[in-house]
């Protein structure tokens, strides 16, 4: 039996992981283990607490064993680059990243890591791509199989929109609008409170990143603007702190608004429009030279998501995304066929082929 670590250094990334996890399980070849990270969150605007019990006794409460181990173990697969790579001993790692848009990142941590190899998992053809366009190609063992993360999406009846219609106190006559932007950059200095103008016409949900409710990466101050919105606008949904998980309100969504925030690409594999605030941030670099994202925010799914620069202008882009014309639905498809590949709720099983197949090989 070959005993499987999934490092889960932020709680979020259990998305990305989870679906593999599960078609895993299926196989009693495999002893599955969760390691958790200490996922910070700042508090008083000083002390940075460590929420690794919390995460933990929640995994054990879901039936997961977890491990604070990183040795012992025949893989490891992980939502992003491990920290401290060399406490996982030489043993294959398996790397399926938490996001599917357009920031560097999810290369350029791997590139970084000058002598350690992974097997990373890729949800399309634009990617790999792009990593061969910027010299990275050898830089890893990298496979078109498609992200297991959007498994969920393309199995029938995984979401219920009816019911969770239903539940969030939403009029079901109405189309609904998702306001889901990053953390940094942000539309949310730019947007604010003006996203409440959609309102009465449509219902309105927000679901803020993560890293917008913890106050290490990004001030409280985001959170709390949309909260005191929350008390104000019955209409207005602010999905809580604790449901990190923003697929079902994606599946829910009739079109949604952000900015550089791979859920605009999870949104374009649902096959519908989106919304992009351009921020003005083309032009920006990592420390080392990398550009922080892949395209031009110009650029980006443009002539099928509508692109905006003004709160002035959400009224009239939620109306196009809405009703979109034959040229933009045609663009959609072409950049669907291109991001992505096996839109089918099978990518857990082609990523776990490759597993096992690793790992057969590594004897």
């Amino acid at each position: 039996m070959k005993k499987i670590l999934f490092d889960l250094k932020k709680e979020y990334y259990f998305n990305s992981l989870h679906p593999l996890y599960a078609a895993m399980s299926q196989d009693p070849e495999y002893d599955l283990w969760i390691r958790a990270g200490k996922d910070q969150h700042r508090f008083l605007g000083l002390f940075l607490i460590s929420n690794k019990s919390r995460i933990e006794d929640d995994l054990r409460g879901k039936g997961f064993q977890v491990t604070d181990r990183t040795r012992g173990f025949d893989a490891v697969i992980c939502g992003d680059a491990l920290k401290n790579p060399e406490k996982y001993d030489d043993v294959p790692r398996f790397h399926l990243d938490h996001g599917v848009g357009i920031k560097t990142l999810r290369i350029r941590n791997i590139v970084r890591q000058k002598n350690i190899r992974y097997h990373v998992f890729l949800e399309g053809q634009y990617w790999y791509d792009y990593i061969k366009s910027i010299g990275c190609g050898d830089s890893a063992d990298f496979h078109v199989t498609g992200l297991p993360k959007l498994d969920p999406f393309f199995r029938p009846g995984h979401y219920n929109n009816t019911l969770l219609k239903e539940k969030l106190g939403l009029d079901p006559s109405k189309k609904t609008v998702l306001f889901a932007p990053s953390y940094k950059p942000s539309c949310i200095e730019y947007i604010g409170d003006r996203v409440v103008e959609l309102l009465p016409d449509c219902n309105l949900i927000i679901k803020l990143h993560p890293y917008s409710w913890g106050g290490k990466y990004a001030p409280h101050s985001q959170h709390r603007l949309y909260q005191e919105l929350a008390e104000k606008h019955r209409e207005l949904y602010l999905v809580p702190r604790e449901e990190y998980d923003v697929y079902p309100y994606l599946s829910l969504a009739d079109t949604m608004i952000s900015d550089t925030s791979s859920v605009l690409n999870e949104f374009l594999a649902l096959g519908r429009h989106g919304i992009i605030y351009e921020l003005p941030c083309s032009s920006l670099k990592h420390s080392d030279g990398m550009p922080v994202l892949s395209i031009d925010p110009a650029e980006w799914l443009a002539g099928a998501f509508p692109h905006i620069s003004s709160p002035d202008q959400l009224k009239n882009a939620v109306n196009r995304a809405l009703s979109p014309t034959d040229a933009m639905k045609n663009k959609l498809s072409e950049y669907r066929e291109y991001f992505f590949t096996g839109l089918d709720g099978r990518a857990s099983s082609r990523v776990k082929e490759v597993i096992d197949s690793v790992l057969k090989t590594k004897g």
